[in-house]
């Protein structure tokens, strides 16, 4: 079989180098409805060389925002901070969320793309439902070594990533009675799951290729696993979270994912069984917050498990220089995740409300902290 991997590029980036992806939903400036207006959109946004980049992604009611290879989360973030600000001077309103609260079930126009084009013809009725948007970060790694041990440790850390980031309570105009829809509409997606643990890079590779040879797919970027290395970009990806309109709780999620990759590069084991992770999964995305999911061998809440992974972090977060920015999550588990927020404008407003709200939330500028980063740990 011929191999799925084209090139392993770890280490070519700094150790732990990061990079942050969010995807965000276009939306009509005043009624706030789904608008099919990337191509338009992309025309017109121009990027400063060095400010990361803009592209489409598979429909044509989201962007996707990247910032470039960054050394911290204030870095990353301000460049984000800069494209959602480019992307309102080219005249897109954009909200920042899972799903979009009120879209009706199949208004959905795929992007003109031929890698969009074959997904589309693979997966049919599942994508012609409603668009997802997540949140993505990748964290650069030396060698494959460290870049499994970093995949296998954070898998166990994956249902509370979930539950931090759970933006999505609403679907086609009703409350879907979960933290996050979104996680449980992309589940239906093949090859969308947290997947097993492995022993080595060799194996890795072994099971990718006989996956993406049994599938007929063109290459691993095809497996949507909640995280999974990226040999070709030299990282580890995290993809279980939902996108955000608050910066401020990016910045958070940002940092702690940043700095439990970086403790987990050094880990060795044993590992979470794949089926125990994936209940927990569900149970974050339907409770959030008031989750209680399987850790260290036993059902906690997710505010205890949250700040059990904050402890753990801190020391790896202030030798990147971002343990500061770790306070955010601190800050969401008392004021409330996004799915919280948006039913509580709910209460207040109706949907008109939770719209106006992720709205103007993802409009808002914001600067994180500048770091202090430490000479060692």
């Amino acid at each position: 079989m011929e191999s799925a991997i084209p090139a392993v590029n770890f280490g070519l980036t700094d150790d732990f180098s990061l990079g942050v992806e969010e995807e965000l939903l276009l939306v009509d400036r005043t009624e706030h409805t789904l608008d099919h207006g990337a191509v338009e959109i992309l025309e017109r946004m121009s990027v400063p060389e060095g400010e990361g980049g803009i592209q489409p992604d598979y429909y044509a009611a989201m962007i996707e925002l990247s910032a470039p290879i960054c050394s911290d989360p204030a870095e990353a973030i301000a460049y984000l901070n800069a494209l959602r600000t480019g992307a309102r001077v080219a005249g897109a309103t954009t909200i920042g969320a899972g799903l979009h609260p009120t879209g009706a079930f199949g208004d959905v126009i795929p992007y003109p793309a031929p890698r969009y084009r074959l997904i589309a013809d693979e997966m049919r009725g599942l994508q012609a439902r409603t668009p997802t948007c997540a949140l993505h970060v990748h964290v650069g790694m030396p060698d494959e070594g460290a870049a499994i041990r970093a995949f296998n440790g954070l898998r166990e850390h994956l249902p509370l990533l979930q539950a931090l980031a759970a933006n999505s309570p609403f679907w086609h105009g009703r409350d879907s009675g979960l933290a996050t829809a979104r996680a449980q509409v992309f589940r239906a997606l093949p090859r969308s799951e947290i997947p097993v643990a492995f022993d080595s890079f060799d194996e890795y590779a072994e099971s990718v290729t006989a996956l993406t040879t049994a599938g007929e797919l063109p290459d691993y970027t095809y497996l949507w696993w909640d995280v999974r290395p990226h040999p070709v970009l030299g990282t580890i990806e995290v993809r279980a979270m939902d996108a955000q309109s608050s910066l401020r709780s990016v910045t958070g999620l940002v940092a702690l994912v940043h700095a439990l990759a970086r403790r987990a590069a050094e880990e060795h084991g044993p590992w979470e069984r794949r089926e125990v992770l994936m209940e927990s999964s569900f149970r974050a995305a339907r409770d959030g917050l008031g989750a209680t999911i399987w850790h260290d061998g036993m059902m906690r809440p997710v505010p205890e498990v949250a700040r059990a992974a904050i402890k753990l972090a801190r020391p790896y977060a202030r030798e990147l220089g971002s343990d500061g920015a770790l306070e955010e999550i601190e800050r969401l588990l008392v004021e409330g995740n996004g799915a919280m927020r948006q039913r509580v404008a709910c209460a207040h407003g109706g949907l008109p409300a939770v719209l106006d709200f992720l709205v103007r939330e993802t409009s808002q500028q914001y600067r994180p902290v500048e770091p202090h980063r430490a000479h060692s740990r």
